[in-house]
């Protein structure tokens, strides 16, 4: 396509997102589709970006720089990790090149925390701080970014020092599909229902030691009193991101600012958890932005 610079990837463990971008970082094209590391593993990583690349009628030589699980040890090539406090910038220094392709194909390494008290690895959330922050972020920033594995990450002046991943997402899946509980929120409608949210949020994130409890409650409640599936679904997401955030917000002041790396409902309910507690907002939405960084900084654009 005319006017595009290269094109930029994040590839997570269950998805796929492409887009086409110009010099200026803007989107000229973007495709989205459920080839993430799992399938393509089995399709072909190569195979995979061809298909979305072609569906776009893209030049053949068009650079092409990845974030996420591509670049991981089961992934298409490992891009290894660079260890904590990490400059932010160096993440751009240690993209990897793909070998054997006919274009420029880079993917961008992950970060590590190599504790033994706190073991702790990402792929694909430092091109989102990049995006959130910039190269050159001179302040100390707290940033939370939910999602399977929510990641909560102390930045200062652009290096990571500290993080922590918790298993929020994947637990919640787990416990609406695999427990009791999915009887309680079957046929839950897609509207938020917030006072119950609130409640949960409150509820977890006072007494953490009673988060097995407060989950069975949903369902004894239910029977007991009735409520609706879509109270009961707030109720356990509400409960799962209240423990996150006793965590995640432990010896802060609550006039502290946190930086919301999120979209769409999980914004929502992050934005509305944090606002529960007290807690200033700053959200954005980044991983484009960040891959643009890296793209410029790799090719000089």
């Amino acid at each position: 396509m005319s006017g595009t610079a290269y094109a930029a990837v994040d590839w997570g463990t269950s998805s796929f997102r492409l887009w086409l971008m110009d010099r200026a970082g803007g989107v000229i094209a973007e495709r989205r589709s459920d080839e993430g590391m799992m399938a393509a593993a089995r399709a072909g990583f190569a195979a995979v970006l061809q298909s979305n690349l072609d569906a776009l009628d893209v030049a053949p030589d068009l650079p092409v720089v990845i974030c996420g699980m591509a670049g991981a040890r089961q992934g298409w090539v490992e891009a290894g990790y660079i260890d904590t406090p990490a400059r932010l910038t160096a993440v751009l220094d240690r993209a990897v090149m793909v070998p054997g392709q006919a274009r420029d194909i880079r993917i961008l390494p992950g970060i590590a925390q190599r504790d033994p008290n706190a073991p702790d690895v990402m792929r694909g959330e430092e091109t989102q701080l990049l995006g959130a922050l910039g190269l050159d972020a001179a302040d100390e920033a707290t940033v939370c970014m939910p999602g399977t594995h929510s990641k909560w990450v102390d930045v200062r002046g652009g290096t990571v020092r500290r993080f922590a991943t918790f298993m929020t997402g994947e637990l919640f899946g787990t416990i609406a599909r695999d427990t009791i509980l999915s009887h309680a929120m079957a046929g839950a409608e897609d509207a938020v229902d917030h006072e119950a949210f609130k409640a949960a949020v409150t509820a977890a994130f006072e007494a953490p030691a009673l988060a097995a409890n407060l989950l069975f409650r949903v369902r004894s409640g239910q029977l007991l009193f009735g409520g609706s599936a879509s109270a009961a679904r707030e109720t356990i997401s509400g409960t799962m991101i209240g423990l996150e955030l006793a965590a995640g917000l432990a010896g802060q002041a609550s006039a502290s600012a946190i930086t919301l790396i999120a979209s769409g409902r999980l914004q929502v309910l992050y934005r509305l958890a944090l606002e529960t507690r007290g807690v200033r907002i700053n959200a954005v939405d980044a991983v484009r932005r960040g891959l643009a960084m890296a793209a410029s900084t790799i090719w000089k654009r």
